[in-house]
């Protein structure tokens, strides 16, 4: 039968932030983490979609103890004033879901000059991650989950010296270029982690071909034949939403989870979810540190890993 949302255990006293956490794979994980004892963050641009998955949840767990707080991904204002709300309300946060995302949109920018897919699937869960990583690192054994997806093999030259593309954009190797650099930061995260004495691990998940709102909102943005075919094939062959939550799931609750594991559906497209393969090429030490010097570089911060792990272990 394979692992199953009966299986998480209780998480009653944790704290857990979910992006994206108003619909999709999001609302699914929240719903879980919350009929478990969990108290779940759910952060969502669109405030009134988030309080529409509130109620949802509740319906369905009732007593769930939930808040909703705005986050735009495709801002570092917006980043750094949910962080700085959620820092002061909590001491610590167990789990932090990097759930969010936007898919094979038109070429535009972020608030803050970004390719808008890598700006707000990568570097925004980059800058947010920095930002949240001491509360979680007071966890104690906390973890962080980066949602990949099979199209991360569609990135094609994967050009670190060009991260958002310019002069050469296609909306779906966009796409794929951000969801590669969300498996490579969980990977190279849980490295630095590990190397610096951490108990907190770090691990990545792929929902497989799930339907959600995501391949919706991908045609209705551009209208392409492509985005079209996506958002037609999943809802015929797409798994569910709640289906295709739980390789996020096991990464975060499951005991048994190591870091820097990438979780899957058993079958690619859909099934329990399993340990996924990582390809030797996809696991490069020269480009995984070379994503980490961009992200730093163009979200304008330091992520010193090893700094932080002293910093809560004083």
């Amino acid at each position: 039968m394979g692992w199953t949302a009966e299986k998480i255990p209780d998480q009653s006293g944790r704290v857990a932030v979910v992006t994206g956490g108003n619909g999709g794979l999001g609302l699914e994980t929240s719903r879980e983490l919350a009929r478990n004892g969990a108290h779940v963050i759910i952060a969502a641009r669109n405030l009134d979609k988030a309080a529409a998955a509130e109620r949802d949840i509740l319906e369905s767990v009732p007593g769930a103890s939930l808040e909703v707080r705005k986050l735009d991904l495709s801002s570092k204002a917006s980043i750094k004033e949910f962080a700085d709300g959620v820092l002061a309300d909590h001491s610590k946060i167990d789990l932090l879901f990097n759930n969010a995302g936007v898919m094979a949109t038109p070429e535009s920018q972020t608030a803050d000059g970004f390719e808008m897919q890598f700006g707000t699937n990568h570097l925004g869960h980059f800058y947010l991650t920095r930002l949240l990583l001491p509360a979680v690192l007071r966890s104690g054994r906390g973890r962080v989950v980066a949602t990949t997806s099979t199209a991360r093999f569609s990135a094609g030259d994967y050009d670190l010296t060009n991260p958002h593309m310019r002069g050469e954009y296609q909306p779906w190797v966009a796409y794929g270029y951000s969801k590669r650099a969300n498996l490579h930061f969980a990977i190279e995260l849980n490295r630095r982690l590990a190397a610096a004495g951490a108990a907190v691990t770090a691990h990545a998940a792929d929902p497989g071909f799930s339907k959600t709102d995501l391949q919706a909102a991908s045609y209705r943005s551009s209208g392409g034949w492509t985005q079209r075919f996506w958002h037609v094939s999943v809802g015929w062959f797409g798994q569910s939403a709640a289906r295709g939550a739980l390789p996020q799931l096991r990464a975060g609750t499951d005991p048994s989870a190591v870091g820097g594991t990438l979780y899957r559906p058993k079958w690619v497209a859909r099934g329990a979810p399993a340990i996924g393969k990582i390809d030797e090429k996809l696991r490069e030490p020269d480009e995984l540190a070379t994503l980490w010097e961009v992200s730093e570089k163009e979200t304008g911060t330091t992520f010193n890993v090893a700094a932080l792990v002293g910093e809560a272990g004083t």
